[in-house]
């Protein structure tokens, strides 16, 4: 199947990461695939909500926002309420981390990790999980250096979009047209060891081969090494 920018179904698009891009922070990173654009930030906080006992664990929540010209048109702020996608991304963003994250090891406190979305170009859940992940790992690195954490709690994981468009035509690495067009789209979540986090989609109208549904899961477990690496390099930090 062509692409109109030119890829291989199973290629994925250009990713660049700038890690440390907003000084305040105690982890962030911006985050550059193909056309998309997402800065994530990572904010370590005394104290947790209410149901969790600040003894034996802390927390983890995610906050996501598409900016107003992040798309070809202008999207209104949501200001006092969240829109019902944005609650999704969000609940999902949230699981993702929690997984990934020992929250035992930081007992007491709460992570807040902010992706905003600068431009949307397709994957803006996926750059946000690898920009996440570059700040979080920032962040905690930086917790170890100054004494206040002892052992490290982060997995290695990372996240790809692919879709399904009829008979054996899988794609990875969504743009937005291609996500539009697809008979079926997946988000899969793994780690670095091929162990599953999410997997996050279905059809679209339609219901999914269980082949095709196998398939796709399985060209993203392949590629995803290959991203947590990326992360690695951009924060300069080899794999253990």
């Amino acid at each position: 199947m062509n692409r109109k920018d030119g890829r291989g179904p199973l290629e994925m698009r250009p990713l660049v990461i700038t890690p440390n891009y907003n000084a305040f922070a105690e982890g962030s990173a911006l985050v550059e695939l193909g056309q998309t654009r997402v800065l994530a930030t990572v904010s370590i906080t005394d104290g947790v909500p209410r149901h969790v006992h600040p003894r034996r664990s802390g927390w983890l929540m995610c906050e996501y926002s598409l900016l107003p010209r992040a798309t070809p048109t202008r999207t209104q702020r949501e200001r006092f309420k969240l829109g019902g996608r944005t609650q999704e991304v969000q609940r999902f963003l949230g699981r993702a981390f929690r997984a990934a994250l020992d929250l035992k090891a930081l007992a007491g406190k709460t992570v807040i990790v902010d992706a905003d979305v600068l431009q949307a170009d397709g994957g803006t859940r996926v750059a946000s999980i690898l920009g996440g992940y570059a700040a979080l790992f920032l962040a905690l690195d930086r917790m170890v250096r100054d004494g206040t954490l002892d052992d490290w709690p982060l997995l290695e994981f990372g996240a790809v979009s692919l879709g399904w468009f009829g008979e054996d035509r899988v794609l990875l690495d969504l743009t937005a047209i291609e996500d539009e067009n697809a008979w079926a789209d997946l988000t899969v979540v793994a780690t670095r060891d091929g162990e599953l986090i999410e997997i996050h989609g279905g059809g679209e109208g339609r219901p999914v081969p269980r082949a095709v549904y196998e398939r796709m899961v399985a060209a993203g477990l392949e590629v995803i090494p290959s991203l947590v690496a990326a992360v690695h390099r951009a924060v300069s930090k080899p794999l253990s």
